[in-house]
């Protein structure tokens, strides 16, 4: 049976290269407390939230304008058993240009349903892509939490 890791796409006007800096600029969509860079590999970046959950991310591997690849560090999330559970997880980014368009896509690698978290994490990337950062590519106002 294939891996159903959390998958996402979202279609933008902004240029692959803009789209590509508005991912890094993490603060403006996923969460407002935020700490370190996210911008050259080897970069290592905090994000926290109000309920104590706490991401540490590092940059693995970045392609300019294409691919980004993030790696979880270190997590908490106090409201289920497996506190750590996106630990050793991959957060990979894809940028490609179309005809008119930019097509921006996230594969959360090891996100899967066998996941204790994978229902209501699948609903916060959703809305980070589909809301958040969708706005930020479009208006250049994302809503972070």
């Amino acid at each position: 049976m294939k891996n159903q890791d959390y998958h996402s796409s979202i279609t933008t006007h902004a240029t692959p290269e803009e789209a590509f800096n508005k991912i890094t600029r993490v603060s403006e969509w996923w969460a407002k407390d935020f700490e370190g860079q996210a911008t050259k590999p080897g970069d290592v970046f905090t994000v926290r939230f109000q309920n104590g959950d706490m991401y540490k991310v590092k940059v693995a591997e970045i392609i300019p304008d294409k691919h980004i690849v993030w790696d979880v560090i270190d997590s908490y999330q106090g409201w289920h058993d497996d506190h750590t559970e996106w630990v050793g997880t991959k957060i990979v980014w894809e940028v490609v240009p179309r005809a008119d368009s930019t097509e921006v896509t996230i594969t959360h690698s090891g996100l899967v349903p066998a996941f204790e978290c994978f229902n209501q994490c699948s609903q916060g990337w959703d809305y980070l892509m589909k809301k958040s950062l969708q706005n930020l590519l479009n208006s250049n106002q994302g809503m972070p939490v």
